[in-house]
């Protein structure tokens, strides 16, 4: 009984550290940035995010501004939440379509459908359309090598590019927020963060999610090891077949490259059991456009995606 009820102050105690360290870090850059802006997909890690914001400055409202960029291949539960939560909490949303880019020619669509890749240009137009000077991102270090690079208050230059070689060190959490006219920062509260601390925090908060988070039946076919559903922007190709199987998301993104996974997990507390057996990250499971190379994010984030 003692053992028990050491384990579960234990873990209390590091999400109450790791939620303080956010809701530090958002008001850091509530103090030290003119025009913030979160970027909130509608996705689990922006979820939270935003929850941390919302707790950051209670009982006011949250300060920032939301963006989101929209690849037109999202899943369309996530954009009814996103819509929802926005409408709810009265918030100031902007959308930066990736359709409208490549409708007047800005961008090409690719030859393998996916969009997520198209995200950086539109992303970056919005920054500077609205002069965004420190930007919230999602992103934690567990997802992948790349984002381990980062640190909490990552550098963009004035093309938005990130240079991983010039990192500013945050010894005892002092972030280091000056930046030329031009250059922006991204802030990444999550960075501590896994996926498992993520659900933890979801389950102790009960915050809800999209559906698709959680087991559902879907109609899937299996690609390169990952279960895409069938839809407008993913069909299965001569020899895939398809089947109707029992599925979650561990991550949402462009519905062509982001796969699915078996699962009968129903709650936040299932699916914590199940993270906490997996052993590959959520990225690597489930996000086809981070297999392209093995520095296929790093290569992106330098351009200036997320």
């Amino acid at each position: 009984m003692t053992t028990t009820t050491a384990s579960s102050q234990t873990t209390v105690t590091e999400l109450d550290a790791l939620e303080s360290e956010s809701i530090f870090v958002f008001r850091e850059v509530a103090a030290e940035f003119e025009r913030p802006v979160i970027l909130f997909s509608g996705g689990k890690d922006s979820i939270v995010m935003l929850h941390l914001a919302r707790k950051a400055f209670s009982p006011a409202g949250v300060p920032f501004t939301l963006l989101h960029v929209d690849t037109g291949h999202n899943f369309p539960e996530v954009l009814a939440y996103r819509d929802a939560t926005v409408e709810q909490l009265g918030l100031r949303l902007e959308v930066a379509r990736v359709e409208e880019y490549i409708a007047d020619g800005r961008l090409r669509e690719r030859t393998d459908g996916t969009r997520n890749q198209l995200q950086t240009i539109p992303l970056l137009d919005a920054i500077n359309k609205h002069r965004f000077d420190a930007v919230f991102g999602g992103g934690r270090r567990d997802e992948e090598r790349a984002r381990a690079k980062e640190r909490i208050f990552s550098l963009r230059d004035e093309f938005g590019q990130w240079d991983p070689r010039n990192q500013r060190p945050e010894l005892w959490s002092l972030y280091n927020g000056k930046h030329r006219p031009g250059e922006h920062v991204r802030v990444f509260p999550l960075s501590n963060w896994t996926e498992l601390d993520i659900w933890h925090y979801i389950e102790r908060e009960q915050i809800p999610l999209p559906s698709i988070y959680y087991a559902h039946e879907r109609d899937v076919f299996e690609r390169d090891g990952m279960l895409l559903a069938v839809g407008p922007y993913s069909r299965p190709r001569d020899g895939e077949t398809v089947a109707g199987r029992t599925v979650r998301y561990r991550t949402v993104g462009d519905m062509s490259c982001t796969g699915a996974v078996a699962s009968d997990a129903t709650t936040a507390a299932e699916v914590v059991i199940e993270v906490a057996a997996s052993e590959i990250t959520e990225r690597g499971a489930t996000r086809a456009d981070d297999r392209a190379s093995e520095a296929a994010m790093e290569d992106r984030k330098r351009e200036g995606y997320f």
